[in-house]
Order: C-alpha cells, then sequence, then structure tokens
C-alpha cells in the first residue's frame, strides 16, 4: 500500500505520519507538496496536523485552496483513502468532504496530553481492526479542538453511524469530564457517508511506538492496511 503525506506551509506532524508509515509499519510513503498534483499511485492520503499558513482566518481556511486539495477532494469522492489528523481534520471540514465545524477548545486555552477515546463504529476501513467499544489512548494537540455541528447535522451523523470516535475515560465512560476541549456529543472523530474519509483531532500516529507512551494509533493504521489488502486481493481473483 503506499501513503502520501501532504505538506503544507506551517505543517509540524508530517515527519511524525511518514516515519511512522515507513518505519514502523514498514510501507510505501510518499511526501506530498500542496501546490503539486496528486499522483496517481497513492492508495491513502494522509493530511497531518500542525497550522497551515499559520491558522490565519480559521485552521484549515487557506489550505483547503491548496492545487493539490481539489485531486485530493476528487480521490475521496471516487473511494479513495483520506486521514486527516488534527489540523488534517480541520482542513476536511474546510474543503466540505466531512460535515461541521472546529471552534475554540471550551477553556480557550491549548491542550497537549493524552486522552482517551472510544470506537463508536468498528465497520469503516479506519477501525476494522478495533471493536466497537474499545478505548484507546491517543494524544491530543490543539487550540481549536471543539466540533460543533447544527442539531440536523449531528442526528444525520448519528443516524448513518458516521461518529467514530468520542472522548470518554480510561473505563470508556462518556460524560463531560472526559471531554478535553468541550466538542458536541463528545466526538472526537468522524467519517464521510461513504466511510473512506476519517477526521479526528486526536494524533494516532504520535501513538505508535511505546516509547511514545502508547501503541493505539496502530490500530487505525493497521486496520486501513487490512481492508486495502482484503480490497486489493478482492480485485486480483
Amino acid at each position: 500500500m503506499r501513503f502520501g503525506v501532504v505538506m503544507f506551509p506551517g505543517s509540524n506532524c508530517d515527519l511524525d505520519s511518514y516515519h511512522l508509515v515507513k518505519d514502523v509499519l514498514g510501507e510505501s510513503v510518499e511526501y506530498l507538496w500542496h501546490e503539486a498534483s496528486l499522483p496517481d499511485n497513492i492508495d491513502c492520503v494522509i493530511l497531518p496536523g500542525g497550522f497551515t499558513y499559520g491558522d490565519y482566518l480559521r485552521p484549515g481556511a487557506m489550505a483547503r485552496f491548496s492545487k493539490i486539495m481539489a485531486d485530493i477532494k476528487d480521490f475521496a469522492l471516487n473511494g479513495g483513502y483520506v486521514l486527516g489528523i488534527c489540523n488534517g481534520f480541520q482542513i476536511l471540514l474546510e474543503a466540505g468532504l466531512l460535515p461541521g465545524a472546529l471552534m475554540r477548545n471550551k477553556h480557550l486555552k491549548f491542550i497537549c496530553d493524552h486522552v482517551y477515546i472510544k470506537v463508536e463504529n468498528d465497520t469503516i476501513p479506519f477501525t476494522g481492526q478495533c471493536n466497537q467499544g474499545d478505548v484507546l489512548k491517543i494524544p491530543v494537540a490543539h487550540n481549536e479542538g471543539s466540533f460543533y455541528a447544527d442539531d440536523d447535522t449531528i442526528q444525520k451523523l448519528q443516524k448513518n453511524d458516521q461518529i467514530i470516535f468520542r472522548y470518554c475515560n480510561e473505563m470508556g465512560i462518556i460524560d463531560d469530564s472526559s471531554n478535553p476541549n468541550g466538542s458536541k456529543e463528545d466526538i472526537a472523530g468522524i467519517c464521510n457517508e461513504n466511510g473512506n474519509v476519517l477526521g479526528m483531532m486526536p494524533h494516532p500516529e504520535r501513538a505508535g511506538e511505546e516509547v511514545l507512551g502508547s501503541t493505539d494509533g496502530l490500530k487505525i493504521f493497521s486496520s486501513i492496511l487490512s481492508y486495502w489488502r482484503e480490497e486489493d486481493g478482492a480485485r486480483k481473483v
């Protein structure tokens, strides 16, 4: 499987994503410059975290106009796998590939800490190696991570099982005390209706080695690898 990690001005987690895919998973990966076209051989695009364009206007608001994003939108609409992490999630929302918005954290302070998230849907390509109800320990690092959508959108997300992760405590209990940023419905990650585009605020690429305090992030990457291999095998039969 070949991954592509997009590099925008201000990205700072592109190195983490590249390292995890290449050195931890041993998969093919390349950097993709934001002003270039999306290569035809990419199977999964990663929009990494950071502060694209200094978060001017709104986080992700300027990055969505980068040349490569037009290709990524077409790629996603044609079933290509896209993972947006933190600022990458913000870009997906600004680009209209996912619904909703991300606002300032409830305490108006930058958060950098490990949190727990509960797997709410284990049927999409990014969660196939998880079980519904699993609790993952994943770090967050953001200032605008409070997910918001109107009631109709929230109801649609719930109806279509598009809420993939919710903030919880270590025991999997969801309550206000385990929600670090005030996200509506404790939402930590959502997908599109087809399940091939996932946006999440926590950083799974920073939870792939024991030295970092958790390897739970590997479950997300191993899920997409397993799903792609099964799909690729089916195509070759």
